[in-house]
C-alpha cells in the first residue's frame, strides 16, 4: 500500500513575486463584481432602496479595475517574460478578451448602476474612455488570440474549451454598451455611425461564436466532460447568448430618431425575433452547463478563479431577460430576469469568497508547484481510471 506524501509547504512570497503569476483571467472577477450592479438595474420594479446598494457594487468593480491595471502594469514591468509566456499559453491567452470586456462592463456600469452617484456628464465622460479604450482591446483580441492558435499554439480539436468564447465575446459586450452612448453624441450621423457600428460589432462577434460554438459541443460529446478546474467554463457559453440578446434590444431601444424607417421598426422586429429563440438555447445550455458542475463537484471539485464563469455570463442572461421582458411585455422574462439574478448573487458571493480565502492564503498568487516524485507504476486498473 502506498501512502501520499505529505503536502510541501507553501513559501513564503515576497513582493515582487506576489504578482508574478497574477494572468488576465484575474480581470474576470471585475466583469462578475460590475455585471452585478448594471444587471440589477435592468429588473422591473427594483426598490428604490437598492439604488445604493447596485452603486456600491459598481464602485466596487471600478476600484478593483484601477488594482489589476496596476498590478498587470506592474506584472509587465517587472516579469516580463512571464506576461509574453502568459500570451503564448493557448490556456490562458483567451483571457485577454477579459481586459477588454472589464473595461466595458465598468463603463457601462457608469451609465447604469453608478450614474445616480456620478451625475450624467461625469458617467458619459468616464463611459467614453472605457468604451473606446475596451472596444479597441476587444478588436485587438478578437484578431490576435485566434491568429496565435492558428500560428503558434497548435490545439487539437479534443482540446477545445470555453475559454476560446473569450476573445471572441469582447466585441459583442461593446455591442451591448454602445447604444447607451448614443444619445450622448450629436444629432445625425454620429449617432446613426456609433448605432450601426454597434449592429457590426453584433455581427462579428456572433458568427465567430457560431464557427467556435460547434467545435465545443463537439468535443464533450466526442473527448467527455472536462477536467474538473475547467468545468465551470462552460457557463462562458452563456455569455454570448445573453449579450447578443441584451444588444439587438438595446439598439433596438435606441434606433428611433437614429436610424431611418422603416429600418428602426425592423431592428424592434429583430430583436425579438432573435432574441426569443436564443434565449431558449440558453437556457438548454444553462441546464447542460449545471449538470455538468454538479458532476464535477460530486468528484471533487474545487475552488479556481474559473468560478467566476459563474458571474458575468449569467449577468448577460439577466440583461437579455429583462430585454425581451421590456419588448414582449410578458411577465415570464420579468420573473426569468430575477431567477436569473438571484442566481447571479450567490454565484458571485460563492466566487468573492473562494477568492477571499485564496489571497489570504498565498495560494491563488503562487505559480504551478514542481513535481515531488515519480509516480507509482501504473496498473491496469488504474490506467482505466479517470485520473483528475
Amino acid at each position: 500500500m502506498v501512502t501520499a506524501a505529505p503536502p510541501l509547504p507553501a513559501p513564503a512570497l515576497s513582493r515582487a513575486a506576489r504578482v508574478r503569476h497574477l494572468g488576465p483571467n484575474w480581470y474576470a472577477s471585475v466583469m462578475g463584481t460590475a455585471v452585478l450592479g448594471s444587471a440589477g438595474t435592468t429588473l422591473t420594479g427594483h426598490p428604490s432602496g437598492l439604488r445604493g446598494v447596485l452603486a456600491g457594487f459598481w464602485v466596487l468593480s471600478l476600484l478593483m479595475l484601477v488594482v489589476l491595471l496596476t498590478a498587470r502594469a506592474l506584472h509587465w514591468t517587472r516579469h516580463g517574460d512571464q506576461a509574453r509566456a502568459h500570451l503564448l499559453d493557448p490556456a490562458m491567452a483567451p483571457f485577454y478578451g477579459c481586459l477588454a470586456m472589464a473595461l466595458l462592463a465598468v463603463g457601462g456600469g457608469a451609465m447604469t448602476a453608478g450614474r445616480p452617484l456620478l451625475g450624467t456628464g461625469p458617467a458619459v465622460a468616464l463611459d467614453a474612455v472605457l468604451f473606446t479604450a475596451g472596444t479597441a482591446v476587444g478588436l485587438a483580441a478578437a484578431v490576435t488570440v485566434p491568429y496565435l492558435m492558428a500560428v503558434r499554439h497548435r490545439v487539437e480539436p479534443s482540446q477545445a474549451t470555453p475559454v476560446w468564447l473569450l476573445p471572441l465575446v469582447a466585441p459583442m459586450v461593446s455591442a451591448a454598451l454602445g447604444p447607451l452612448l448614443v444619445p450622448h453624441l450629436p444629432p445625425g450621423q454620429p449617432r446613426e455611425s456609433l448605432l450601426l457600428g454597434c449592429f457590426a460589432l453584433f455581427g462579428l462577434s456572433l458568427f465567430a461564436t457560431l464557427l467556435t460554438l460547434p467545435l465545443l459541443f463537439g468535443r464533450l460529446l466526442t473527448s467527455g466532460p472536462l477536467p474538473l478546474a475547467l468545468t465551470p467554463t462552460l457557463f462562458l457559453v452563456l455569455g454570448p447568448l445573453g449579450q447578443s440578446t441584451t444588444a439587438v434590444g438595446l439598439i433596438a431601444d435606441a434606433a428611433p430618431g437614429v436610424v431611418p424607417a422603416p429600418y428602426d421598426r425592423g431592428l424592434g422586429v429583430f430583436a425579438v425575433l432573435y432574441g426569443v429563440p436564443v434565449m431558449g438555447f440558453a437556457l438548454l445550455w444553462l441546464g447542460l452547463a449545471t449538470a455538468h458542475v454538479v458532476r464535477a463537484r460530486r468528484q471533487g471539485m474545487g475552488f479556481a478563479m474559473t468560478w467566476w464563469a459563474f458571474t458575468f455570463p449569467v449577468g448577460t442572461c439577466v440583461t437579455g431577460a429583462a430585454t425581451l421582458a421590456r419588448h414582449t411585455g410578458l411577465a415570464g422574462y420579468e420573473a426569468l430576469a430575477v431567477g436569473l439574478y438571484a442566481v447571479l448573487v450567490a454565484a458571485w458571493l460563492a466566487a468573492t469568497g473562494g477568492t477571499l480565502r485564496g489571497l489570504f492564503t498565498g495560494e491563488l498568487l503562487r505559480g504551478p508547484r514542481p513535481a515531488r516524485a515519480a509516480p507509482a507504476p501504473v496498473t491496469g486498473r488504474t490506467r482505466s481510471g479517470a485520473v483528475r
